[in-house]
């Protein structure tokens, strides 16, 4: 089974992941794939070149990720190029990348935008954390070290968490009050009788 967990910025994705990986279950990190992606897929690189120009990359070949995002953060427009070049390379490496992974019982697709790109789809079934949006304005304003206003500006770019928990068939709420082991727990344990 193929199941994909998403959640808004800051939500605690990585973490609820990293409780799965203890439970020797694969994780594909599609957003850290998409970067991979991006410098080593040379269709992928030459599509970004056309359309974000040849500054989309450093000297070295290496993806200008500040450039980038000032285009893609300030105009729909150009995030929906982004991500049309690139959210088809992820999903067709994710499924190829699931195919390899024999002994697991079940695979994870980690990606922020899962839901919003559609490939969710293609998931068996779907997890979504949740988190009150104070919390995750303090957890990212902590962790990429910037503003308020950039984690607001990036988190408008997402669907809200009422519609994602609309489709999910799992929630974990990461709120600090919830055990995170005991509810992926139950939910590894659910799947396993879906095995």
């Amino acid at each position: 089974m193929n199941i994909g967990i998403t959640g808004n910025i800051g939500s605690g994705k990585t973490t609820i992941c990293r409780i799965f990986e203890t439970l020797e279950i694969p994780i594909y990190y599609a957003d850290d794939q998409a970067k991979k992606l991006m410098v080593d897929d040379l269709n992928v690189k030459e599509q970004v070149k056309l359309v974000f120009g040849l500054s989309a990359y450093d000297d070295d070949g290496e993806l200008d990720k500040k450039y980038l995002g000032d285009i893609v953060f300030n105009n729909p427009k150009m995030l929906t190029k982004l991500n049309y070049i690139v959210h088809p390379a992820v999903e067709r490496h994710s499924l190829a990348w699931a195919k390899k992974q024999k002994g697991a019982s079940y695979t994870i697709k980690e990606a922020a935008l899962l839901i919003e790109s559609g490939n969710y789809k293609s998931m068996d079934k779907i997890i979504v954390v949740t988190a009150p949006l104070d919390l995750r304005i303090a957890r990212v304003m902590a962790r990429d070290k910037v503003e308020k206003s950039d984690v607001l500006l990036r988190n408008s770019k997402q669907m809200s968490e009422e519609e994602k928990v609309a489709l999910a068939d799992y929630v974990i709420i990461n709120d600090g009050n919830h055990s995170l082991v005991k509810q992926v727990q139950k939910i590894h344990q659910q799947l396993m009788t879906l095995v």
